[in-house]
């Protein structure tokens, strides 16, 4: 039985359901019992989801990154279904951009899903979260815990902004008594490396990446190896979960980035 048992029967939100770390959520609180509504910008990406999981699943359709539709779209879910006893705050994107040339629509973008979309969700489902427990995942990176390297200074300045957001979050909730479990995933293969297909008009319409630059998100593990430590720690109350696949350079980039941070430190 899932160590999750104490959920069976009760409903679950996980943003950025239609495919990557969301979908593996789903799939894996569905078969702990849950029903899931699956939320993902792509009608087409979530209605598929539903049908893999079956009568377990039900889509919603709206942008993170749009304020009034996420509100809407609560008052919606109140509205047909509202019990809601789990969020999983997990939409987000990769962008393959600099801090010093990357276009404006790259920059909105990247911080209106990873960073805003959060903070809307949050404000709008946190409220709906209903009996005991209930428990919120905000879906972080790696990224966010080390310097930014690599092709993607944006994408990592945007997770160190959702990183933030989800500790003073966390100290929020715990105020609810509500837990919280912050997920810090490393290299998996998902496809947020081709974020842009599901780029909303505002943001310049969709478009597609060159699948070149895909090839070590695709020779790396899958989203399912996490999900044995996710549901650990998710039982346990909560907690913060650093998933690393690269054979211990997280952890070196990690202790790098903290001892860099302690030395600058001066007592005034």
């Amino acid at each position: 039985m899932s160590k999750l048992g104490v959920y069976r029967g009760r409903t679950a939100m996980v943003t950025g359901a239609g495919d990557g770390i969301g979908r593996m959520l789903a799939g894996k609180l569905a078969e702990a019992g849950m029903t899931v509504c699956i939320q993902d910008i792509r009608e087409d990406a979530a209605a598929a989801v539903v049908e893999e999981i079956g009568g377990a699943a039900f889509s919603m359709t709206f942008d993170i990154s749009d304020r009034d539709a996420v509100a809407d779209a609560a008052v919606l879910f109140e509205k047909e279904h509202g019990d809601l006893a789990m969020l999983w705050i997990n939409a987000g994107v990769g962008v393959g951009a600099s801090i010093l040339e990357g276009k404006p629509d790259q920059v909105r973008w990247a911080y209106d899903v990873n960073v805003l979309g959060a903070i809307w969700t949050a404000q709008r489902f946190v409220p709906l979260l209903k009996g005991d427990p209930r428990h919120v995942g905000i879906t972080a990176s790696t990224a966010a815990l080390r310097a930014p390297e690599g092709d993607f200074p944006l994408y990592a300045a945007t997770k160190h902004g959702t990183m933030a957001a989800a500790e003073a979050l966390r100290g929020e909730l715990a105020a609810k008594n509500i837990e919280t479990t912050i997920l810090c995933p490393g290299l998996l293969n998902t496809e947020i490396w081709d974020g842009a297909k599901a780029r909303p008009e505002r943001f310049g319409g969709e478009r597609r990446m060159d699948p070149k630059i895909a090839g070590m998100w695709r020779d790396a593990k899958t989203p399912d190896a996490m999900w044995p430590d996710i549901e650990r720690v998710m039982a346990a109350g909560g907690g913060t979960l650093v998933c690393a696949t690269d054979d211990g350079e997280t952890r070196a980039a990690m202790r790098q980035r903290i001892d860099a941070i302690e030395n600058g430190l001066v007592e005034l």
